[in-house]
């Protein structure tokens, strides 16, 4: 099993412009985007303080991290979604996400705050996410590691960024025998 990509990396297998996935697929995505914050308050309920202070895998982020991680990435997405929105395919400014772990506060801070953090963005998201018409999909923002992404495979990335993520933490709890707090 690959501990970096339990889920496998990320793939984007279409080509061409304009829309390409189905509707039910974007209902599928929004839905992911939609249930992830209960998932992960699932995935780290029960856990000491010491088990959110493990790496998910060696060199990896702790527990801690990987959900301040998601807080994080998800803000950025949900402004990136907005201004894509709002301008013609605007050049979105990349940040350094394992820099950004190594700060205090996501070294350190209570998970609750993002979890928290993370049930009212998502909430928001989804809100804007089942207004926009088919047509509002295709449009796109310029990255400049990605190059042109359509709202649509943008809206596909984050469903699986954040099953990602809860895939590490999972995967952790089961190698280590850490019981789920349901068990």
């Amino acid at each position: 099993m690959d501990l970096q990509y339990p889920i496998r990396k990320f793939a984007w297998d279409r080509t061409g412009e304009g829309l390409l996935a189905s509707e039910a697929e974007r209902q599928q995505w929004l839905g992911e985007i939609a249930a992830m914050p209960a998932r992960l308050r699932a995935t780290v309920a029960g856990l000491t303080e010491a088990q959110l202070d493990t790496p998910y895998r060696p060199g990896g982020w702790t527990v801690r991290q990987v959900v301040h991680h998601l807080a994080d990435s998800h803000l950025n997405a949900y402004i990136r979604f907005r201004l894509t929105l709002t301008e013609d395919e605007p050049t979105i400014k990349p940040y350094d996400q394992q820099r950004w772990a190594q700060l205090a506060d996501a070294r350190t801070a209570p998970t609750e705050t993002s979890l928290k953090l993370l049930e009212s963005l998502h909430a928001r998201w989804v809100m804007l996410l089942k207004t926009l018409k088919p047509e509002e999909f295709a449009r796109a923002l310029k990255h400049p590691e990605l190059g042109r992404v359509t709202l649509e495979k943008y809206l596909a990335m984050y469903a699986w960024h954040g099953r990602h993520h809860v895939a590490h933490i999972t995967g952790l709890r089961e190698r280590s025998g850490w019981r789920a707090a349901n068990a």
